[in-house]
């Protein structure tokens, strides 16, 4: 039991954050916005486009490997770069792209590898649960991947065990964007530092 209380802690702290934010979404965005999978944070949402062109082509994968750097600015909200994985997921699926042909690769580096810190490590340095785990955990049941730059870990002192287990390690950053761009992912910077 005391292993499923941290979740329960971070589900209740997510929708109550949640349900605070909705009331910051002005009322023409409010009463127009759509949540076609996801809908943990009022802002990954989607809004409707009439007669879009670009739309959903079959014959394309949609495999999109997005930076995501940055700082802990906020240590009490989900981190807005992960919630721009969230948005740019919702977004595909409301342009008509089944899930099967929406692959995610999302890779961590620099200061935002604290955004990623298990609940032993985000409470010890933020007094605090990690309201960060809830969303990785929701991207995560869609098929998004995360990868942690291995680099960025090293300096910061962290290793493996320092951090969710939802995060896979990689050597760098640069060697996976490297290597998800032969395999054909589209690189994507949602980052804002």
């Amino acid at each position: 039991m005391k292993k499923y209380i941290p979740t329960l802690l971070i589900l209740f702290l997510v929708s109550t954050l949640q349900s605070f934010a909705q009331g910051d979404i002005p009322p023409h965005i409010k009463e127009k916005i759509t949540y076609p999978v996801l809908d943990f944070h009022p802002w990954i949402g989607v809004m409707p486009v009439q007669d879009p062109v670009m739309t959903y082509n079959p014959a394309l994968d949609y495999k999109i490997a997005i930076d995501l750097y940055g700082s802990v600015k906020d240590s009490t909200s989900i981190h807005p770069v992960i919630l721009e994985v969230a948005r740019t997921y919702n977004l595909h699926i409301a342009n008509g792209v089944p899930s099967e042909k929406i692959k995610i690769a999302a890779v961590v580096h620099g200061g935002l590898v604290q955004a990623i810190l298990n609940e032993e490590n985000y409470e010890s340095k933020y007094s605090q649960p990690n309201p960060n785990l809830a969303a990785i955990k929701a991207l995560e049941e869609v098929g998004v991947k995360f990868y942690v730059c291995g680099q960025s870990m090293g300096f910061y002192n962290l290793d493996a065990s320092s951090i969710t287990s939802m995060v896979n390690m990689a050597v760098s950053a640069k060697t996976t964007f490297i290597a998800l761009d032969q395999m054909g992912y589209s690189y994507l910077n949602v980052s804002e530092d």
